[in-house]
């Protein structure tokens, strides 16, 4: 079991302390630090500002939206910062929701899994600079077509200025749904599961066979990654500990996304929380917010948390190391958490 510092995304401001917590991370053997973009602070940024002090531990994004920046772009962010880092980059790519995409990024959100394929396999064509970047589209065409509204007949097929200095970055995907976990075992290095649940560990399997076993699968299940995050909290009393994470289940579950298509509400569903999902969706949309939470039961926060004593943290640890997970990205903001955690891989 690997583990990985998951900064996330920033709230109203910068993280607290965040590089004395990526110190101890390095510090304390952890294999990666993550950072994520929203509608705020952006993934890149933040990584490479605090990924300077560093000089062991990999730099990933978890996730960087594919509708914040073509995919010529997110490749010339990634060359730069692999270089920058002596080849510690890891891409972690998602397609967030459509009220983000089509309210923030005003472009459309349909069709999620083709513009997933199309933009990985453009990225992958920009980092092995073999050739003029060219693609059909009909997401990201290149280059634009002389007869599109707007366009000037002018564009040609480029190649990055700058040698990569690895055309094979480990690209890792933000997937929830059976199609989009299938699809990331085949394109994909890894898989970026933000809300995983041992008691889905079968399911999940399932779906990454399916991917492996298409033709020209590019990784394995023995060689591909399973970054789940997991709030991790070493303590003897559980049940403060469920309470400071309640608001965040009921958040992902009732008020990230639209009433008719929220992926984390889906994915809880198939935990078997169906009718709760329903009444924290309705009570969110109500603005009843504390009710929201209210109605978020124990053991629903506790399906995406590992939680206990130091030996109770422990075991549950080789549990989600048996069903398959290969990286724990932690969301702790304490560095004597980190190091303690350490400890117990």
């Amino acid at each position: 079991m690997k583990l990985a510092l998951q900064l996330g995304y920033w709230g109203a401001g910068p993280i607290d302390d965040a590089p004395s917590l990526i110190a101890a991370a390095e510090e304390s053997g952890f294999d990666a630090v993550f950072t994520a973009e929203s509608w705020g602070s952006d993934a890149y940024t933040p990584l490479a500002w605090w990924g300077a002090s560093t000089s062991r531990i990999r730099l990933g994004t978890a996730v960087a939206q594919l509708s914040a920046r073509p995919p010529t772009s997110l490749a010339m962010h990634a060359l730069t910062l692999d270089h920058l880092s002596g080849g510690r980059h890891i891409i972690g790519l998602g397609v967030s929701g459509p009220q983000v995409v089509e309210g923030w990024y005003g472009q459309p959100f349909g069709k999620p899994l083709a513009r997933t394929r199309e933009y990985v396999q453009i990225v992958r064509d920009v980092l092995a600079r073999a050739d003029r970047v060219r693609s059909a589209g009909p997401h990201y065409p290149l280059p634009y077509p002389a007869d599109a509204p707007g366009a000037t007949g002018l564009g040609k097929s480029l190649k990055p200025i700058t040698h990569p200095l690895r055309a094979d970055i480990p690209i890792w995907l933000g997937a929830e749904g059976p199609k989009n976990v299938a699809q990331t075992a085949e394109i994909a290095d890894g898989w970026l599961a933000i809300f995983y649940s041992l008691s889905l560990a079968d399911q999940y399997e399932s779906w990454l066979a399916e991917g492996f076993a298409r033709p020209g699968a590019r990784r394995t299940r023995d060689d591909f990654e399973v970054a789940a995050t997991v709030q991790v909290e070493i303590t003897d009393d559980v049940a403060a500990a469920v309470d400071a994470y309640r608001p965040a289940t009921a958040l992902y579950v009732g008020g990230m996304g639209a009433k008719e298509k929220n992926f984390h509400a889906e994915l809880y569903r198939r935990m078997g929380y169906g009718d709760v999902v329903d009444e924290i969706g309705a009570l969110f949309l109500a603005g009843r917010k504390e009710e929201a939470l209210a109605a978020v039961p124990d053991e629903m926060v506790r399906e995406t948390m590992i939680v206990g004593t130091a030996d109770e943290v422990r075991e549950q640890i080789k549990q989600w190391e048996s069903a398959g997970v290969s990286m724990l990205m932690v969301t702790t903001r304490d560095s004597g958490t980190i190091r303690e955690l350490a400890t117990l891989v």
